[in-house]
């Protein structure tokens, strides 16, 4: 039997469900300013007489409903879908690679708004380019990992971008041998044509990665380099826990690190790999000119299981949303006169 799901068609709405936190905080914040207020006003059993419908409880559930029927009403903006068939598509594409430095160098600022976001802004365009090729990341600094195994839903390729960052990998360098042979090591064996792009600054390489560009030649696999930096090169700033810069790194005789472009290693690279080296700049980021040349390699018939048929189910949220708050309008905040022979929502006093 199938598994059923479950995606939501505009997750971003999603975002809203922080605020019913904020919610808690401010119905707690005025309950307490109001006791405080009523404190000064008169005694609690003074209160007592003066106010004898009032009801806390009342408030509260009336709250509880209202947050309720905010948070199901954000979860039918979101709509979530489920999708109960199981199919195989057959696609035509490339299975690709790409590599990303995330060493500290990358935060250079001489490409805006630094490197590493310039090449994540890249991707994602790439990634809207893409029509059923397989792709997938690989992050490396001093060593290399896959955070997206080879996949066909773009959606989360775009997920996992958003979350690259520099802190990902304590090592620091720039091991690209290894990132190219963990990609080599990942790619199925199969007959896809196949291709890395290494998007990186190239430098402080801390091994000799002809070797394995040439490995992965020789296994049919196509290398692509894309060279973050410019000619001048540029400080690495640091950042304070709140995001401020702070400075520059600076090395052991307390001199401001210029970090520079090491174009030949790229270059020699993507000769070695029989693909083609691109220089990033402020105009354009080289992802686009890659993949044109990638786009002319033979698409070879990709399989793929995918879910289909996907049900809209927002309007069961949507429901329960204005059931609840018609509710919370019908519930008033006051014990009616007939009430005061039962304790429903608030506690019995003890009395001494």
């Amino acid at each position: 039997m199938e598994p059923n799901v479950i995606r939501f068609e505009n997750p971003d709405y999603l975002y809203l469900l922080a605020v019913i936190p904020l919610f808690f905080l401010l119905f707690w914040w005025v309950s307490w300013h109001n006791k405080k207020l009523l404190k000064q006003f008169a005694q609690p059993a003074l209160l007592k007489t003066l106010m004898p419908l009032n009801s806390q409880g009342r408030k509260r559930l009336k709250f509880f409903i209202f947050v309720l029927a905010l948070a199901s009403l954000i979860i039918g903006l979101a709509n979530p879908q489920t999708g109960a068939r199981l199919e195989e598509v057959k696609r035509e594409g490339i299975d690709l690679f790409i590599a990303v430095d995330i060493s500290n160098s990358m935060l250079a600022e001489d490409i805006v708004p630094n490197r590493l976001e310039n090449a994540k802004q890249a991707i994602n365009r790439l990634i809207n380019k893409l029509q059923g090729d397989r792709i997938g990341i690989i992050l490396f600094a001093g060593k290399a990992f896959i955070q997206l195994p080879l996949t066909t839903d773009y959606a989360a390729a775009k997920m996992f971008v958003s979350t690259i960052e520099t802190n990902l990998i304590d090592a620091q360098g720039t091991a690209i041998g290894e990132a190219i042979n963990t990609a080599t090591a990942a790619f199925d064996e199969n007959d896809h044509n196949k291709a890395i792009i290494i998007i990186s600054d190239g430098e402080d390489h801390e091994e000799n990665p002809i070797d394995a560009a040439r490995q992965a030649t020789d296994k049919g696999i196509n290398i692509y380099t894309i060279g973050m930096g410019l000619a001048e090169g540029a400080p690495i700033p640091v950042y304070n826990q709140y995001g401020k810069r702070t400075g520059f790194r600076k090395n052991k005789e307390n001199s401001t690190i210029i970090t520079r472009l090491n174009e030949p290693m790229l270059q020699q690279i993507a000769t070695t790999g029989n693909g083609s080296y691109v220089r990033a700049n402020n105009s354009q980021s080289g992802l686009d000119a890659i993949f044109n040349e990638i786009n002319q390699l033979e698409k070879s018939e990709i399989e793929a299981k995918v879910f289909t048929d996907y049900e809209d189910r927002f309007q069961w949220f949507i429901g329960l949303a204005l059931i609840l708050l018609i509710l919370e309008a019908v519930i008033s905040t006051a014990r009616k006169q007939w009430e005061k022979w039962f304790n429903i929502f608030d506690r019995k006093e003890n009395h001494a």
